[in-house]
């Protein structure tokens, strides 16, 4: 699925192509490569390479944004398809917030996901309104991470 963002709202991000795994065009960059770059420039560490990114991307539901060959904006999930989905790394590049692309980006990947019974993610308390502004609830669940470095 592939939805331009509205331009005629001043909020939104004009002329940005949105589209999930399976729909994307030809790009001069490898869309591996754009996520790594988005994840460094939002300052996130995620220790893999563009190789192991190429496969989480073909993995599970995934939505970019795009202004050309430039990724402005990224979300993905884990799903079963039934029980439970997880919306992992929403992002928007820095010099396109505020306009919308981030609310378009996690419509689409709710579409994308379908029918699941419960959505979760896990997020930032600075972020949380725009969560709470999409529809999400927070849980009075405790967020509990084991990381390979740390598992022996």
């Amino acid at each position: 699925m592939t939805a331009e963002i509205d331009e005629n709202d001043p909020r939104r991000g004009g002329g940005l192509e949105l589209e999930h795994r399976g729909e994307e065009p030809p790009r001069k960059t490898d869309p591996a490569v754009s996520v790594r770059g988005l994840y460094d420039h939002v300052g996130w560490d995620r220790p893999a390479t563009e190789e192991d990114l190429a496969e989480v991307l073909a993995a599970g539901p995934a939505v970019g944004a795009w202004d050309g060959d430039r990724l402005a904006g990224f979300a993905r999930a884990l799903s079963d398809g039934h029980l439970a989905a997880y919306v992992e790394d929403v992002m928007v590049h820095e010099a396109y917030r505020r306009r919308g692309v981030g609310e378009q980006i996690v419509a689409l990947l709710l579409e994308e996901i379908g029918a699941v019974a419960k959505v979760n993610l896990f997020c930032e308390p600075p972020v949380a309104w725009f969560y709470e502004a999409n529809g999400f609830r927070r849980s009075s669940y405790v967020l509990m991470q084991r990381s390979a470095t740390n598992a022996s």
